[in-house]
């Protein structure tokens, strides 16, 4: 759990570094690179919505097996 953490972690800070040099070397005017920042990040906000969404869907799936009885559980009254 600790390396997912760290490495997703990594993956952020190293992601903005990146854009941020991206930004620095940008041939673009100002408005429209605003415009593109505005753009990717909306993008990358659904993309993350979705991911999240899939994931909890595939959990919920997975406690509902988990909480659904079995053919040889002893039920007690």
């Amino acid at each position: 759990m600790r390396n997912i953490l760290g490495f997703i972690v990594g993956a952020i800070l190293g992601s903005l570094v990146g854009a941020s040099v991206a930004l620095l070397l940008a041939p673009m005017p100002g408005q429209e690179l605003r415009y593109e920042i505005k753009d990717r990040a909306t993008t990358f906000s659904d993309e993350v919505q979705a991911a999240a969404q899939a994931r909890r869907a595939e959990l919920e799936k997975q406690l509902a097996q988990l909480r659904a009885p079995r053919s040889g559980d002893i039920q007690v009254e």
